[in-house]
């Protein structure tokens, strides 16, 4: 009895173990791109930002040689480096960033729940949106160099004052960001959260503000750098310590320029460092609730 030819194999290569197997191989085995996935990310975000530092540091550098300035005009970026790693380990700068770092917390804090809270009673109540957007407005638009003294005046030189001064510096943008994200929520989910007889607090907690999130987090990280400058603003306008107070000290009985600038380069990482916190806060909670 004859065996029965398949008419699609005429032409066709036999398959091969050996490459069946290669084959398996590859498949069963995790490929090198996946592991090289996370590096490629992490080297394309970092890269471009560390290729715009050194740039930086050679033009400062550059200017410093070529102006021939002294170090107590503007000192070179190695020189501050130095002073940076220096005040640190002597515990200059130590003490001064630990109570700026308080201040901006727990102004943040104080800042962001009243900035939650006022825009969500803004996006829900047109009566409270007419009453109360003119003064917020307006004392969003007052400086709040101005508006320092006053609070140190009325309140003392403590950590109340600064705290408030921290908080009104950041609590604008919060609530903004948090009444553009309620009222751009879309109304066919509230709807279905109506007919399923939800609570008010329900379609608040479950439905309008995991739907806001992104629009309240761009808040945050605004309202997040800010903290960073109302607290130096607050040292400035009264207070014993703090990075606001270093900058002043060592621009002013000690005259120490280059201890000044790594003041400010604190500063300036303790701003990146909250901003990043809260970025990657953020992609986790609307990862979370998305």
């Amino acid at each position: 009895m004859s065996t029965p030819v398949d008419p699609f194999a005429a032409g066709r290569p036999a398959p091969q173990p050996a490459a069946r197997a290669a084959g398996a191989t590859r498949t069963a085995t995790p490929g090198t791109g996946s592991t090289d996935l996370p590096r490629r990310r992490l080297t394309r975000d970092v890269g471009p930002i560390l290729a715009a530092a050194v740039v930086f540091i050679v033009v400062w550098q550059s200017v410093v040689i070529v102006g021939g300035y002294p170090h107590f005009i503007l000192p070179g970026p190695l020189l501050v480096g130095e002073r940076f790693a220096t005040g640190w380990a002597e515990g200059t700068i130590g003490p001064h960033f630990a109570t700026t770092l308080l201040e901006v917390l727990l102004g943040l804090l104080v800042g962001g729940l009243a900035g939650v809270v006022t825009g969500i009673l803004l996006a829900r109540s047109r009566l409270a949106a007419r009453l109360l957007s003119p003064y917020i407005v307006g004392a969003q638009a007052t400086p709040i160099l101005a508006l320092a003294p006053l609070i140190a005046l009325w309140f003392g030189t403590g950590l109340a004052s600064r705290l408030l001064i921290v908080a009104l510096i950041c609590y604008f943008p919060i609530a903004v960001g948090t009444m553009v994200g309620i009222r751009s929520v879309d109304p066919r989910l509230v709807e279905l959260g109506r007919s399923v007889r939800a609570t008010r607090w329900q379609l608040l907690r479950q439905v309008e503000v995991p739907s806001a999130l992104p629009q309240i987090m761009g808040g945050l990280r605004i309202g997040s750098t800010l903290a960073v400058v109302g607290a130096i603003v607050a040292e400035w306008a009264g207070g014993d310590q703090g990075l606001g107070v270093l900058v002043n000290l060592a621009r002013g009985s000690m005259f120490d320029i280059p201890l000044m600038f790594a003041t400010l380069v604190t500063i300036a990482l303790l701003g990146v460092a909250l901003y990043l916190i809260v970025v990657a806060i953020e992609r986790r909670l609307v990862r979370t609730h998305g």
